[in-house]
């Protein structure tokens, strides 16, 4: 019988794992843009920890093993900012991503007073976009990269959650 992925805030103990993950899961979005200095590639571990600490970061676990991730944080203008979402490339397709975004999405809302959620995904990543479009997020506009990639920017309200498939 298989381990079921579970979905719990992230402690400072799974730091180097995101660290880890994220590189490997990044990796096909800086070949589809050509650019391998996109940030999640580029972001150090110390900064990473600093998000752990500071920001509302949810991992997926299967059995000690960190699979997927996801962080946040309210900025200035009561919205959410959400990133670096990613999970493991064997386990893509399961709804994981969906969990992990809907656990930042309540914990953001719930606990931070987040009244909207915003995010942004390369302009060329169709399988991310049509997660969040999946999930209720919508196109808002295009902003460029520090990384030069044109990124498409979505949002959706708090409390809005799409049933995902």
């Amino acid at each position: 019988m298989g381990m079921s992925v579970t979905i719990s805030v992230a402690t400072e103990q799974d730091a180097e794992q995101i660290f880890k993950l994220q590189y490997l899961c990044f990796q096909s979005e800086a070949a589809l843009y050509g650019n391998y200095r996109i940030d999640p590639l580029v972001q150090s571990l110390d900064s990473l920890r600093q998000e752990v600490v500071s920001d509302c970061v949810f991992v997926a676990r299967l059995g000690d093993e960190v699979v997927g991730s996801v962080r946040g944080k309210v900025t200035e203008d009561g919205a959410a900012a959400i990133g670096k979402l990613c999970v493991h490339p064997r386990l893509q397709g399961h709804g994981i991503g969906a969990r992990l975004l809907r656990a930042a999405e309540t914990a953001l809302a719930e606990q931070r007073g987040a009244t909207r959620f915003r995010l942004h995904t390369g302009h060329r990543s169709e399988g991310n976009l049509r997660l969040y479009r999946r999930v209720g997020y919508e196109t808002v506009g295009r902003s460029q990269g520090a990384d030069g990639v044109e990124m498409i920017v979505l949002e959706k309200q708090a409390g809005t959650y799409a049933t995902t498939a």
